[in-house]
């Protein structure tokens, strides 16, 4: 008996709490009817269950919702009676939005109109952003004439996403037709339109275009904000008018626009890549005075700019002002500092600064190894800079194609050219392909070998796989070949560089001219002298000094006499080289007054004569008497030549 009332109470407790979850309506008031009616009543119950749960759902905020999880939840919205809203429906558009499926939103949102629910103003909003968001502007402007044959005017949300979409394809002219058209409509601009519409003009480099909009929208009531003069600032930097930026700097403290540590950092860092570092320092101390704390890209900005500047030991100091005043150095900041290290030839503190960072946990990048590896084949400590390779990819660090260039470069230096093939060959095998620069290194450097049979073949190898020779490759190739007596070859590449329509450059031609006069081809070198106007190429004093060399050679020194003195007239002025190239010519043929006259000249021009024109001297005056061998004692421990008096034909000799 007892038992039997346990039951019983369990049972009425039982559909008590099952009573708690039913949805009460006029015809079906209990739990207990719909346990006794129709199966399509039993349905229906089921179907209260799952609206609890959509509706759940899109309350919890759809935070990173999955794309089987939001088909899902539609379709049990779909079949949820009664239907959901449109808001219920433009809650969940919106939350997959947030998570950039556009092209299922727009499926679903198609899906929804098939079960005849009409859209909204922010479900249609929300289709023209997720268009827009994909790149299909011109389905963005037909849901927007969608979106006004219903009746609805877009608001500024909606003319916000168009401008944005159009910015984003690089249609800023259209981004401020559609400006011109919502004022029209009486829709006002907000600072989120002009923020939009300044940044696209400026990725444009319409900086004119950006400073009016921002005026006009100031003059309209629109207040702009550091945001706006963001993209206006840096284009400024990154195009070195630093000036410029400066002077809006200003005018945003002007108008009460408190500047963010982001705006200080930008123009910090273009004063310093323009060298003003002093100013660069003042702008730094004034924003600490006013508060703003400098970040790590202050700091990296100034650290790098002191480091170019060969001013190290102050790049130093300011990291250890960042670190005191607990700014944490990045990777950025320590491969500053080691990259300039390097370079000033400071390798031992280049390598403590590499330790510090290892200690303090920052991972060593590709810039951080390469500039290390750069130094160590600066120093010629080839086998530690292989080490360093080895240890970066022991680290995880891939090695790019710099990195190779820079160690491969170092055993060509060194005169290691197999050891640099070799690692080229390597290189390839880790999928590392090699450029214009891995060849060019190889090339020079088996021609300074003498081995020009092989750079000849990495020449074909380069241009087979499609690696495109640039003027470098052609004109190490061609002084190799020209070295190496191969004229006739050089002659032919430079044909093939005419055919191909590459601009070879003076320096090409200076090659070929000395080849030829080298090859005692002087009227040929003459010839293509000549014709250079005719290519469009105008000789440079390198073209002259060769020229004039050649035509010494052949004994020509009246036209080489000539062509000194037309080169002053076509306006390039002779040089050092120029001068001693004719005074040596005149001594050896015995013409002293021509030489002395030379002379005075070339030390009125404020140059010196170079040890090939002292030992031609030395070697004329060695049996002279004891003032010449005073003058000879002065001109080897001053290098300089005082004005000496040569009973015979040498009159003056002046050599600074």
């Amino acid at each position: 008996m007892v038992m039997m009332m346990m039951l019983r109470k369990q049972r009425w407790n039982h559909l008590t709490t099952l009573r708690s979850f039913c949805l009460h309506s006029p015809e079906q008031g209990t739990l207990r009817n719909a346990f006794f009616q129709s199966p399509y009543e039993l349905r229906a119950f089921s179907s209260c269950l799952m609206n609890l749960s959509y509706r759940e759902k899109l309350r919890s905020g759809l935070v990173d919702i999955k794309k089987d999880d939001a088909v899902a939840l539609f379709q049990s919205m779909i079949r949820s009676r009664p239907l959901p809203t449109i808001v219920d429906f433009s809650k969940l558009f919106s939350g997959i939005a947030r998570t950039k499926q556009y092209d299922l939103v727009l499926s679903l949102c198609k899906q929804m109109e098939l079960q005849g629910i009409a859209h909204d103003l922010y479900t249609l909003s929300i289709v023209i952003n997720c268009f827009c968001r994909s790149r299909k502007l011109g389905f963005a402007f037909s849901a927007m004439g969608k979106m006004l044959k219903l009746g609805y005017m877009p608001d500024t949300i909606t003319f916000s996403t168009l401008i944005n979409g159009l910015c984003l394809e690089g249609g800023v002219s259209e981004a401020v037709e559609l400006v011109d058209r919502m004022v029209e409509m009486e829709v006002v601009p907000n600072l989120i339109i002009l923020n939009t519409l300044v940044n696209g003009l400026c990725l444009k480099d319409r900086l004119s275009e950006a400073m009016a909009l921002i005026d006009r929208m100031v003059a309209n009531g629109c207040q702009p904000d550091a945001v706006t003069y963001g993209p206006v600032l840096n284009r400024m930097c990154k195009s070195g008018n630093t000036v410029l930026a400066l002077d809006l700097f200003r005018k945003m403290e002007d108008r009460k626009i408190k500047p963010q540590v982001v705006t200080y950092s930008m123009i910090i860092d273009s004063l310093c890549k323009d060298g003003s570092l002093e100013d660069a320092l003042s702008l730094f101390n004034e924003m600490e005075t006013k508060g703003i704390k400098g970040n790590v890209t202050t700091y990296t900005s100034l650290i790098g700019g002191f480091c170019n500047a060969g001013r190290w030991d102050e790049g130093a100091q300011l990291l250890r002002d960042m670190i005191t005043r607990e700014v944490t150095p990045n990777v950025v900041t320590f491969s500053a500092l080691i990259d300039s290290f390097v370079k000033e030839g400071k390798l031992s503190e280049a390598k403590e600064l590499y330790n510090e960072m290892i200690a303090r946990g920052i991972d060593p990048n590709n810039v951080t190894y390469s500039s290390l590896i750069y130094g160590l084949c600066m120093d010629n400590c080839l086998d530690e800079a292989n080490q360093m390779l080895d240890l970066m990819v022991s680290k995880g660090c891939d090695p790019d194609i710099v990195t190779f260039n820079i160690l491969i470069n170092g055993y060509c230096k060194a005169k290691r050219v197999g050891e640099g093939m070799r690692l080229f060959r390597k290189m390839s095998v880790r999928g590392v392909v090699a450029d214009t620069v891995t060849y060019n290194t190889l090339i020079q450097g088996f021609c300074q070998s003498g081995k020009l049979i092989v750079a000849k073949k990495l020449f074909q190898e380069m241009v087979s796989i499609g690696v495109p020779p640039n003027v470098v490759t052609y004109g190490i190739l061609l002084d190799g070949l020209c070295d190496n007596g191969e004229l006739e070859k050089a002659l032919e590449i430079l044909d093939q560089m005419h055919n191909s329509k590459m601009d070879p450059g003076m320096h090409i031609y200076n090659i070929i001219i000395h080849g030829m006069c080298n090859a005692s081809k002087i009227n040929d070198a003459w010839n293509l002298f000549c014709s250079l106007p005719l290519k469009g190429a105008k000789p440079d004093v390198i073209t002259y000094n060769i020229m004039i060399g050649g035509l010494c050679r052949k004994n020509s020194l009246s036209e080489a006499s000539m062509l000194f003195r037309k080169m002053g007239e076509d306006g390039t002025a002779p040089n050092s080289g120029s001068y001693n190239t004719l005074i040596r010519a005149h001594l050896r043929d015995g013409d002293l007054t021509t030489s002395a006259e030379l002379i005075e000249e070339m030390k009125r021009c404020g140059f010196s004569a170079d040890t090939s024109t002292i030992k031609m001297v030395m070697d004329m005056l060695s049996d002279e008497s004891e003032p010449v061998e005073r003058m000879l004692h002065e001109l080897q421990l001053s290098r300089s030549v005082k004005v000496i008096t040569w009973s015979f034909h040498f009159s003056k000799m002046i050599v600074d």
